[in-house]
């Protein structure tokens, strides 16, 4: 086994099975795994344990429109799950003084408490999911999670792009400027 260090091209654990793709199956099958089970574990895109949280770190108060940029979905959305925790006493909703083209959310007392409790289980859920490893072993898989996310953006950087934008359907990959039709098997 070699060292974790950089060589010419790639840094990292480099030996000979650098193109094997028996390998490069699994690790795609490992992380599509990942995937699914953090989408389970996590509050989705607009969720409001999501957005009360969001509020919590902004110091209780932000402006729907920034809200929507950080949640990064549709106004309308953010407009539905805001009015359901405005009917729960969670929030309120107010014109902004600046621009009235946009409402300020403010956490109420009551929707201080669900944020901080909610901000905790998320805390605790993150240690539980990487419990299985120790310091050392989270630093190395952080780096190299890093140096894939990096290296995906250059590479595929459009296709996260136009997703993000609606301008790509489910099933459909994108690479240097292509859309391809994704098979599932």
């Amino acid at each position: 086994m070699t060292e974790y260090g950089d060589n010419d091209n790639n840094s990292g654990l480099c030996g000979s099975n650098r193109n094997n793709s028996d390998i490069n199956e699994r690790l795609v099958m490992n992380l599509r795994d990942l995937s699914h089970t953090m989408r389970f574990l996590y509050e989705g895109k607009g969720s409001q344990k999501r957005i009360l949280i969001i509020l919590e770190e902004t110091g209780g108060r932000i402006t729907q429109q920034r809200l929507t940029e950080r949640l990064g979905i549709q106004p309308g959305s953010v407009s539905e799950v805001t009015a359901k925790l405005e009917s729960a006493g969670y929030i309120r909703r107010s014109p902004n003084e600046t621009d009235r083209r946009t409402m300020d959310i403010e956490l109420t007392e009551e929707g201080k408490l669900l944020a901080v409790e909610a901000k905790n289980k998320r805390i605790a859920r993150h240690e539980q999911m990487f419990s299985a490893l120790c310091d050392d072993e989270k630093n190395v898989l952080l780096s190299l999670l890093e140096k894939l996310n990096n290296d995906w953006r250059e590479r595929y950087g459009d296709a996260q792009d136009r997703r993000a934008a609606g301008g790509q359907r489910r099933g459909e990959h994108m690479h240097r400027g292509e859309i391809y039709r994704i098979r599932r098997e």
